[in-house]
């Protein structure tokens, strides 16, 4: 009777772990499916942002060249003397990557350019770019286009130069 009693008790441990494992398997099921996420579809688009030390405008195309924003520091602020500061520039970038955001565009190729012949990039370049990464756009590519002179019509000023 006792050697009876020993086998039931072995065959429902044995039943035991078989529910057991196939409850294990369930659990891990599910989770499989859940490993699995949509990827977002990347649309991008061209930032072209002009800085030169009176003004600051970007603005943002699709592939094919089509505007979806363009906004400049006098949109921005009153003050003419402000349009180029580094602070606008934010701002500037800011409403052009709200435009474009709501146009589905999530991803930039940047594109910089100054005033012909300058020393460099007005103080807004750099701080566009940065408010546009920080507005959620993943910059792609930075390249930098300011034209350089080679020669051409002789500029304004005469030999010594403008005399203020």
């Amino acid at each position: 009777m006792a050697e009876k009693i020993k086998t039931e008790a072995v065959a429902e441990v044995k039943q035991e772990e078989k529910v057991v494992a196939k409850e294990s398997e369930k659990v891990v099921e599910p989770a499989k499916e859940e490993e699995v996420k949509e990827k977002k579809e990347e649309r991008a688009g061209i930032a072209y942002i002009y800085s030169s030390s009176n003004n600051t405008m970007v603005h943002i195309t699709d592939l094919a060249g089509n505007t979806l924003a363009r906004v400049t520091g006098g949109m921005v602020t009153k003050h003419s003397r402000l349009k180029a500061d580094a602070t606008v520039a934010m701002f500037v970038a800011k409403k052009a990557a709200e435009r474009a955001k709501d146009l589905g565009i999530n991803a930039l190729y940047v594109r910089m350019r100054a005033k012909t012949g300058s020393i460099g990039l007005g103080s807004g370049a750099h701080a566009a770019i940065k408010s546009l990464s920080k507005s959620g756009f993943r910059v792609i590519n930075i390249l930098e286009t300011t034209r350089v002179a080679r020669g051409g019509p002789k500029k304004k000023g005469g030999k010594r130069g403008r005399r203020v």
